[in-house]
């Protein structure tokens, strides 16, 4: 039975010198996979990991404590606070 996998329709245009590109498809050669496979293999995971880290705050252990303290002690609300939630309500 294939697998199925999505269609890859949309394409990825880049530029590389004539070394790079013989490096690549050599590369790819000798690990069996044609260019594109090559490249989507070994650039994907990365992506991913550079979008990973993205969407994540690291805090410090300071940090953390304070984020704990203002969630169980919130602070109260400034004028200008009360005033922009005011406006907001009546849009």
């Amino acid at each position: 039975m294939a697998n199925a996998s999505p269609a890859r329709d949309d394409r990825i245009e880049l530029r590389a010198t004539r070394e790079e590109k013989r490096l690549i498809a050599e590369a790819a050669a000798r690990e069996q996979l044609d260019v594109t496979r090559f490249i989507m293999r070994n650039v994907l995971p990365v992506a991913r990991e550079v979008v990973r880290r993205s969407e994540r705050i690291v805090l410090s252990e300071r940090d953390s404590k304070r984020v704990l303290e203002l969630l169980e002690k919130p602070p109260r609300p400034t004028e200008v606070l009360i005033a922009a939630a005011r406006r907001r309500a009546k849009v």
